[in-house]
């Protein structure tokens, strides 16, 4: 007989006999002293049994705090109570305007409008609304201010300046009207003719001759009155005098010590000036004005007043006055016969870059970078004649301040001409 044909075994039941109390309690004291500390391990890492960590919450805490707000809430509404509020409508838009809130919400009406009022105020305390009225008040008289006209009293010599360059300017003004009449007179086409032989002539220019005037970046250059003469300024501090057109270094004139920022010719240098007498100015970045003969390499003499960069320099046409601009937002007239000041006349926005004269003598243009033009009337007042925009030149878009340093009348001298 196989083993394949032998009968499984049987297996046999177990039977106990009596109670299991005495099993049982061997097998929890098994777990209390062993290994009931890891199944509560493994019950809390499985997030079966949670166990507090000592935080607890007050409950009073929470109920006091619940109730300084509702005090707080009946203190608020008592004072909205006591605060009288307007009944004009108007007002108490402008008052919520003052507060910066809306004038009005949808289908607001009055009442629920002075309402609103009443408890923002009763929020922010009544105070509040004076201050803003106070704020709004000081900004209005600081606007009316700021728009008012103000005075620079101005010193005696102005005053005979001004008069000086009336009987100056008058007369080349009139003697300038009168050519400009009499070319009025002539022929379109004689004029047409002309105008076209003057292209042609500017078609034909071309470069004479080049040369390399410093080792820093020229900022300016300026002819001398007979066009004999070149003179030169360099952010190097140097500024050189030239021969034309053969283009050889005459002289150097050393005097500043940073940027120069121009150099001009007195309108009268190398015609009727001698060579030892003023003939030219120059200004730099720190601020200092030079006055230079022709046959010197030192300055002549020094104009002190500016503490800040001084950009261009130019000669009045009677080469009696030199004007000069400023970053300070300024620019000076000086008198260099009176060697003083005469002029300081304020009014730009930025750091004034550019002035030039007309050749009347009357007008002066002075430029900042800016997109606005003005003209001033440069008398007492100093009030804006026009405003006009997009001035542009090298430098970029630059705010041209035409100042009238005669008196009003001579305004009407140039509407035929000038203006």
């Amino acid at each position: 007989m196989s083993d394949e044909d032998e009968a499984p075994l049987v297996k046999k039941t177990r039977i106990f006999y009596g109670s299991l109390e005495e099993k049982e309690r061997e097998r929890l004291g098994r777990e209390a002293s062993g290994s009931g500390k890891d199944s509560v391990k493994a019950g809390i890492e499985a997030g079966n049994i949670n166990i507090s960590s000592g935080e607890s919450l007050e409950l009073e805490e929470r109920v006091s705090e619940r109730q300084s707000e509702v005090l707080a809430e009946f203190e608020r509404r008592k004072r909205a109570r006591q605060i009288t509020v307007s009944t004009d409508a108007a007002e108490v838009k402008a008052c919520l305007r003052a507060l910066s809130e809306p004038i009005t919400l949808f289908g607001e009406g009055p009442a629920e409008r002075r309402e609103r009022l009443r408890n923002i105020l009763s929020v922010v305390g009544p105070d509040a609304l004076k201050k803003s009225k106070k704020d709004d008040d000081k900004s209005k008289r600081s606007q009316e201010e700021c728009q008012q006209t103000w005075y620079h009293e101005g010193p005696s010599t102005l005053k005979e300046a001004r008069l000086w360059l009336a009987k100056y300017s008058l007369p080349r003004a009139m003697k300038r009207l009168e050519i400009t009449k009499a070319n009025r007179e002539i022929p379109e086409s004689t004029r047409t003719v002309r105008t076209q032989e003057l292209h042609k002539t500017l078609r034909n220019l071309n470069n004479f001759c080049s040369q390399i005037g410093d080792d820093r970046p020229i900022s300016f250059c300026q002819f001398s009155p007979n066009s004999k003469m070149l003179v030169t300024a360099s952010w190097s501090g140097l500024c050189k005098l030239w021969n034309v057109p053969d283009c050889t270094l005459v002289r150097t004139l050393r005097g500043h010590n940073t940027h120069v920022g121009a150099i001009c010719f007195h309108p009268q240098a190398t015609v009727t000036l001698e060579d030892s007498d003023v003939n030219m100015a120059s200004c730099a970045a720190d601020g200092s004005v030079k006055l230079w003969s022709l046959d010197s390499d030192e300055p002549v003499a020094d104009i002190e007043g500016h503490s800040m960069r001084v950009a261009r320099v130019a000669w009045h046409p009677s080469g009696r006055f030199l004007g000069t601009t400023c970053y300070d937002n300024s620019w000076r007239l000086w008198d260099l016969e009176a060697q003083e000041e005469i002029l300081h006349q304020e009014g730009h926005s930025k750091g004034v870059h550019d002035l030039h004269f007309h050749p009347d003598g009357s007008l002066a243009g002075t430029g900042i970078f800016d997109t606005l033009d003005r003209r001033f009337i440069n008398d007492a007042r100093g009030s804006t004649l026009m405003t006009f925009h997009a001035f542009i030149s090298p430098k970029g878009l630059l705010e041209t301040v035409f100042s009238y340093f005669l008196h009003p009348p001579l305004l009407n001298t140039f509407k035929g001409g000038f203006l």
